[in-house]
């Protein structure tokens, strides 16, 4: 499987374009972080039951413990960078 690795910069540059490519090519990308390693981005199939988040629901309890300490949390906003 091809995966494609770029700079923070890229996806800061143009994000929308950046993803939107991701999601066309079906090719992972690979985001360097300075100082924080590395984030992977792959784009998914809406048409695909992916039932991960289900079994982790129904069988982990970290992940179980995970999700109701987010519906706990105040949610943030998403701001755009200036």
């Amino acid at each position: 499987m091809a995966i494609k690795t770029i700079p923070l910069s890229q996806l800061e540059a143009d994000p929308r374009g950046t993803l939107t490519e991701c999601a066309d090519s079906g090719v992972p990308l690979v985001i360097e972080l300075p100082g924080h390693g590395w984030v992977a981005i792959q784009p998914l199939d809406a048409a695909h039951d992916d039932s991960l988040v289900n079994d982790l629901l129904e069988s982990n309890p970290a992940f179980q413990s995970l999700v109701e300490k987010s519906k706990g949390s105040p949610r943030k906003p998403f701001l755009p960078s200036s």
